[in-house]
């Protein structure tokens, strides 16, 4: 589908803002301000962003998760992660460095023998730990860190190649021959690298990745376009963009030069024409290329790059995601844009896809400011993220959306998805995109309890709130002087009627749209309390192309049917090698409802909105409904069969 300039809904900051002004009385101060420890964790790059982004985000240390699902789940990965011994985690790559190990090798994708071993080990972990002392001053997850890049290093070899598989592989891939992905491997271990330095001050990890980098400017010699288009047809992960990021640390433009070599033309050119080609492409596969289009945009100002990432991001966000935010069915985009009837299956939406492209959104929003792709963020954080995750801390591959579906887990050490790795990475910076600034100007948007502490300005900020089972938020400022400046709070597109705001328990006689900022400009002084009224409605969203299957949504949160837990044993939920339960569980019918038209709700029944309970009408009689984030241990559906639709669904 061919898409003009003058076709493309524009994101216009300024069309999306109400401004509101209001004088109240300060109240007493409750929290302290003070630079946070560990500022200085963050490294200063050699070559600075261009001036592309309209509002910036915060450090992760400058924010700090109160009480919440959020800090339970964060909790929960930490102690996983602390469960994995170093040995086991160095095991493949001391045997390709031929140093003695007598681990217990782990399993899955990290087996000896898998061609992706390494990912999780020398990556991904190690992103996770610098990700969980950014967060969270984690000093055990570091020490971790550091004594693995400590191990990795010990095994690079003098021209920087590091892997858990031989150089040969890539020899294979310069061939043409089979192999499995080595770049999306080396990609992993590289970004780990330069996470560990940039967010948990390791040196040593800056001179493995500048390594690993200089290894891939000499492999990269000798291949002209056409070898590297051929080559590009293997996943590469986010090569580029691990790329452009120690061009950005180190001012080499050698990297720079690297990274531009990976531009996918058959992926980028009909992106930047505004052109959705993806179909029948590989979803996840795709992602981190245009993340790394985005931050080379950030790096040279190159429009085309804009151009792409944005078409791109609206393209799947509009067009080919599911009500929880997920996209995919089987891996892949298997139909054109905004059809996705006869794609909900056992293996939909898988993990890594709403991962990236909750990244990609971060880099989208920031240049552009507007409060809608928050709508989107939002509702995947929710839906597709906070529900990947079991009690033990094991994550899921796939978010089952066939009805009748179960949740199904990795094994503690023998799966090691791809999946698994951006769970962890995830699970560690929940803090991330909360808040927002934009010269002294600072956003709200996101109702995650929190603190945020911004000393440059002199600004400190606590959000207090039971969201979702509380239907406002309250934010209380402690300055150290009184200070000019706008409060901007997103209005989610979600909101119910009557929704209020009130600056020290005097409400505003203006509010702003759903889908908008409601922006408080005034002078504050310590102790000034804003409270947000968030109502939330049921409003339902038919998958797209087939009118007759509808999802049914509380706010942000998409409810599920909840099916019971008949036959599930633990070898129906957890598995290890494989990415879902052998063998597969039949089909269920969806449930079924009689709604007027695809917009109607007065088929489901809010029970208790403080504990979140729904009940549903339907064909069958009276059907409990909860959260779908909040199921675990039994069956459920998501999509409900309208009978009055004379559309067929695939159940």
């Amino acid at each position: 589908m061919q898409h003009g300039v003058d076709q493309r809904r524009r994101f216009l900051k300024g069309a999306a803002t109400a401004l509101v002004a209001a004088v109240a009385a300060p109240r007493a101060g409750a929290f302290d301000l003070a630079e946070p420890a560990g500022t200085s964790k963050s490294s200063k790059q050699a070559i600075p962003d261009q001036p592309v982004r309209c509002v910036q985000p915060f450090a992760l240390e400058q924010v700090h998760l109160l009480d919440s699902d959020f800090t339970r789940a964060a909790d929960i990965n930490r102690r996983y992660l602390l469960s994995l011994p170093t040995d086991r985690l160095m095991h493949t790559f001391r045997l390709q460095a031929g140093i003695a190990s007598h681990a217990t090798p782990l399993g899955g994708w990290e087996k000896p023998d898998c061609e992706l071993r390494g990912h999780f080990a020398g990556g991904h972990y190690l992103s996770a730990c610098a990700l969980a002392y950014a967060s969270h001053g984690d000093e055990a997850l570091k020490a971790r860190g550091d004594e693995l890049v400590k191990a990795l290093a010990a095994c690079q070899r003098p021209n920087g190649y590091l892997s858990a598989f031989p150089e040969s592989f890539f020899d294979r891939l310069s061939r043409g021959q089979k192999v499995w992905a080595p770049f999306y491997t080396t990609h992993k271990i590289q970004a780990g690298m330069l996470d560990m330095y940039r967010l948990a001050g390791n040196q040593q990890a800056l001179q493995v990745a500048t390594g690993m980098g200089d290894w891939l400017v000499h492999w990269l010699n000798g291949f002209s376009d056409a070898d590297m288009a051929h080559i590009l047809k293997t996943e590469y992960g986010g090569t580029n963009d691990s790329m452009y990021e120690l061009y950005a640390i180190t001012g080499n433009e050698r990297y720079r030069d690297a990274a531009h070599r990976f531009d996918q033309a058959s992926l980028f050119d009909p992106l930047a024409t505004y052109s959705d080609q993806l179909k029948g492409l590989h979803a996840n596969t795709q992602v981190p290329k245009i993340i790394g289009a985005a931050r080379r945009y950030e790096l040279t100002g190159e429009p085309r790059y804009r151009r792409l990432a944005e078409f791109f991001w609206e393209t799947v966000t509009q067009n080919r995601t599911y009500a929880t935010g997920g996209t995919s069915n089987g891996e892949f985009w298997q139909t054109g844009p905004g059809d996705l009837k006869g794609q909900l299956g056992l293996y939909t939406a898988e993990s890594c896809v709403a991962y990236n492209m909750l990244k990609l959104t971060r880099h989208v929003y920031s240049w552009n400011g507007d409060p809608r792709a928050f709508d989107y963020y939002e509702r995947t954080l929710y839906n597709a993220r906070l529900g990947t995750q079991d009690a033990d801390g094991m994550k899921l591959y796939f978010y089952p959306l066939r009805a009748g579906a179960n949740k199904f887990y990795n094994s503690p050490t023998d799966s090691f998805w791809c999946c698994t790795g951006t769970g962890a990475e995830e699970f560690a910076r929940f803090n991330d995109n909360i808040y927002f600034h934009d010269g002294d100007d600072l956003y709200v948007n996101l109702f995650v309890p929190s603190e945020l502490n911004w000393h440059e300005q002199g600004i400190a900020l606590r959000q207090e709130t039971r969201f979702p089972r509380e239907q406002r938020t309250t934010v209380q400022i402690k300055l150290t002087q009184p200070k000019q400046f706008a409060l901007h709070l997103r209005i989610p597109s979600w909101i119910g009627a009557n929704a209020k705001v009130r600056v020290n328990g005097q409400a505003l006689d203006a509010f702003a749209s759903p889908g908008s900022y409601l922006s408080v400009r005034r002078e504050w002084h310590d102790g000034d309390r804003v409270e947000l009224d968030l109502p939330m409605q049921l409003h339902t969203m038919p998958l797209p192309g087939d009118d007759s299957q509808i999802a049914m949504l509380y706010g942000p949160l998409v409810l599920a049917a909840r099916l019971g837990g008949q036959g599930l044993t633990h070898a129906v939920q957890y598995g290890g090698y494989g990415t879902g339960p052998d063998p597969e569980p039949p089909a269920q019918p969806a449930p079924r409802i009689t709604a007027a038209t695809p917009n109607t709700t007065d088929w489901m029944r809010i029970v208790s909105a403080d504990e979140l309970r729904f009940e549903a009408t339907t064909s069958q009689g009276k059907q409990a409904v909860a959260p779908l984030n909040e199921i675990y241990g039994e069956r459920y559906a998501v999509y409900w069969q309208n009978d009055n639709d004379r559309s067929s669904g695939n159940g």
